[in-house]
């Protein structure tokens, strides 16, 4: 009849793109975290030293957050979906690739190209179109959708324990590899940035947000990138991410010297997944309410006391203990950060933003867990690494912090809700 209200669909498609993206970082983080438990075959089979094996992964984290700075401005103008099958397409054929290496060079050339170009093209693209569908729930729903990255840190590792044991490191990369192209590249169909073609607005509602925050408005990439804001974001980033995934790689080994079973110490990674879903699905929410830089800064000082108490735990129990704290923090960081960057700089460009920003943790990704492996095998110690990535998250709290009172005494945040 005319004049009657459309009838609003049961499911609203924003929550679709979540589960999208839920799936997407289930898969691809889930598969590069699975590397710790590949660690101590990959040494022993081609006799390379910890910090050269630590430089695969290492080489992934920097081309899965640096190729933002591609793939998000991409997204943002030819939509996400076409970036995250690709990605999910790389991602597979590079870990198949791996199961046949019969170098550490090859590895490096399979695993790191494979998985860092891989979620490289899905992970941002994928991020940024949930940023769009958003307002009022952009926290919860960002965290819900970076969850994966907790799921998948709890579940991959132990089935990758469970397929080496049964097929060998080489069987193992092969099934993972054909996991993230089925699923993988099936979910990712769901990946849609824009809302105007469907006729929606944030949050399902039957009219444009009041005040801003709407997915067409916001600051050009140049705009925010000569910002203030952004530049303490990326400056706080770039040095938290030295640390930030030195326990991704070394917490397996580090459980193994001192005595811990393989597969007690491979459920450690999982014990960190465990807190990390924990902390995106809720601190995510709980950022909507008390402010979404204000958690920011939490999630720093969290991360900095739980590496300390990494520093002093040498028995399986404090050792879960440490991974499910830092877990949350580490959780809750993903969460909130690209919330952060939509509430500054609006949605119009918020993949690109993204991008750009996640250059910062390739730069830190790529020195960070290399580094610390390289430093053990010097000293055969992790002292020095842990203290050093905790210190990196307490100077990236003091340059949000400052930033951010800078900021606030020439204007709020832009698209704050």
């Amino acid at each position: 009849m005319p004049g009657q209200a459309t009838e609003a669909p049961r499911i609203f498609y924003g929550w679709l793109v979540v589960a999208a993206a839920f799936a997407i970082t289930f898969i691809g983080f889930g598969c590069a975290y699975t590397f710790s438990a590949f660690l101590e075959q990959l040494q022993h089979d081609f006799g390379a030293s910890r910090g050269s094996v630590s430089l695969v992964f290492s080489l992934a984290g920097f081309l899965y957050f640096g190729l933002g700075i591609i793939s998000g401005p991409l997204a943002d103008r030819f939509g996400a979906r076409p970036l995250v099958v690709t990605g999910m397409v790389l991602l597979g054929v590079g870990l198949a690739l791996a199961s046949v290496a019969r170098s550490l060079l090859e590895v490096y050339a399979a695993y790191s190209l494979g998985v860092g170009l891989g979620v490289g093209c899905a992970y941002v693209p994928a991020i940024g179109a949930v940023q769009r569908w958003f307002v009022r729930r952009r926290g919860f729903a960002s965290g819900l959708a970076v969850s994966g990255i907790g799921v998948g840190t709890l579940v991959m590792p132990p089935v990758a324990s469970l397929l080496i044991a049964g097929v060998g490191w080489r069987g193992a990369y092969l099934a993972l590899g054909a996991f993230a192209l089925v699923l993988g590249g099936g979910m990712a169909l769901l990946a849609d940035n824009d809302l105007r073609t469907r006729g929606l607005y944030p949050d399902g509602e039957a009219q444009p947000p009041q005040g801003g925050g709407a997915s067409g408005e916001g600051s050009s990439v140049r705009e925010a990138v000569r910002s203030g804001r952004f530049v303490g974001l990326y400056a706080a980033c770039l040095i938290c991410s030295f640390g930030v995934f030195v326990p991704f790689v070394h917490l397996v080994p580090f459980a193994r010297d001192h005595g811990i079973a393989t597969a007690q110490a491979t459920l450690l990674l999982g014990v960190i997944g465990i807190g990390s879903t924990a902390g995106r699905f809720f601190l995510g929410g709980i950022a909507d309410r008390m402010g979404r830089e204000r958690s920011l800064l939490l999630m720093f000082a969290g991360m900095a006391v739980s590496l300390v108490l990494w520093a002093v735990s040498d028995h399986l129990w404090s050792l879960a203990g440490f991974a499910f704290i830092y877990g949350i923090f580490y959780g809750g960081w993903v969460a909130v950060l690209p919330s952060v960057v939509m509430d500054y700089f609006g949605g119009r460009n918020v993949s690109g933003i993204i991008g750009v920003l996640y250059t910062s943790v390739a730069f830190g990704t790529l020195i960070g867990p290399s580094a610390a492996g390289f430093a053990f095998d010097l000293s055969h110690s992790y002292e020095l690494p842990i203290i050093a990535s905790a210190a990196t998250n307490i100077v990236a709290a003091a340059i949000v912090a400052l930033s951010s009172r800078s900021a606030g005494r020439s204007a709020g945040p832009l698209f704050q809700q």
